[in-house]
């Protein structure tokens, strides 16, 4: 029975349309193409699986959320594979194993209530755990050398795009303080009329508001429905609306804007890079509460250079593996015990 205002087609259809106007420049038509159709093809064939599926009883934004995901990281891995240099042939059979890895355990995550920041994180997981033994699998049956299966490992499109949007904000930021100083403008201490839909000039909620919508729209739109999920329901509306107009950033006063990030700035938390110590000092929190049978049986059927991470991290050292990498791994046995 198809699930009331989830059209898996039309979805999987306006997620295809969005990752064209995305995909990396430099990759030549056939390899867009590809990252197009893997997209939709994915997409298409989770929606049709979850509706046709009554077990689940999964509703509207269920279906989306497990659609969406899958488009994502369809689209990140597709173009990772592409930039790793492995041969096409070998291309989709990865893609499918990443694809079926993300649908058990969104499903799953779903169905046991987990929270969607943590199923993120533990999509995220078990899609390097999948991906990487793909490539370990190619290696050893001689379809790639060493030297591929490392820039294969190396591949991060995800990453490479929130790096490029965070240098967008700051190179829009470095322009209007520019701006500021040669033309010697004064932010007014209150907001101009310039507002989109003639919300009231003066509300400093509207503008800020407004500017976390700007922000958003720069963004993933897994990583929008977390940040909106902090929101009152109120607020979170007004976000969406205005994400919704297309001529904001036009529309809003650039002085305000500016203004509005600097003071939100000023109540985030400052980004420490993570490190190899910061890990391990997370996982000796979770050594000191649960008993270490019941993480070695929590991870008996992983990896083994999962299990031989651990096994180091008892000890104090740490396993020679990306920090990203541990800290997810990290994630998944305080998750997991």
């Amino acid at each position: 029975m198809p699930i009331e205002g989830f059209d898996y087609k039309e979805f999987a259809t306006a997620m295809s349309e969005q990752a064209k106007e995305l995909v990396p420049a430099d990759l030549n038509d056939m390899q867009k193409n590809y990252v197009v159709k893997t997209l939709a093809n994915f997409t298409m064939l989770a929606g049709e699986a979850i509706s046709k599926d009554e077990s689940l009883g999964f509703n509207a934004e269920q279906a989306i959320f497990v659609s969406q995901v899958i488009a994502e990281w369809a689209f990140h891995k597709s173009i990772d594979l592409i930039h790793s240099g492995i041969l096409p042939e070998n291309w989709d059979s990865i893609m499918q194993k990443i694809a079926f890895s993300i649908f058990e355990v969104a499903k799953q995550g779903i169905k046991k209530n987990i929270p969607q920041d943590q199923l993120l994180q533990l999509v995220e997981h078990h899609v390097v755990k999948t991906y990487t033994a793909a490539i370990d699998d190619l290696l050893q049956k001689g379809k790639i050398n060493e030297e591929i299966k490392e820039r294969a490992v190396r591949q991060s499109n995800i990453d490479a795009m929130a790096q490029q949007v965070q240098e967008e904000q700051q190179k829009q930021e470095q322009q209007i303080q520019q701006q500021q100083a040669t033309q010697g403008i004064q932010v007014p201490a209150t907001p101009a009329s310039s507002l989109p839909q003639n919300q009231a000039a003066s509300s400093s909620r509207i503008i800020r508001l407004a500017t976390v919508a700007i922000i958003l729209k720069k963004m993933p739109e897994s990583k929008v429905r977390t940040i909106l999920s902090s929101f009152s329901e109120r607020d979170a509306q007004t976000i969406i609306d205005y994400m919704a107009t297309d001529d904001l950033e036009e529309t809003m006063d650039k002085t305000l804007t500016f203004k509005c990030l600097r003071e939100m700035k000023k109540h985030l938390p400052k980004h420490r890079k993570r490190t190899s110590a910061m890990v391990l000092k997370d996982l000796n929190e979770v050594f000191e509460t649960k008993d270490r049978n019941e993480i070695d049986k929590s991870i008996k059927d992983e990896r083994p250079y999962i299990r031989k991470f651990i096994d180091q991290a008892y000890e104090g050292e740490f396993y020679n593996l990306p920090v990203k990498v541990a800290g997810i791994i990290a994630q998944h046995v305080r998750d997991s015990v």
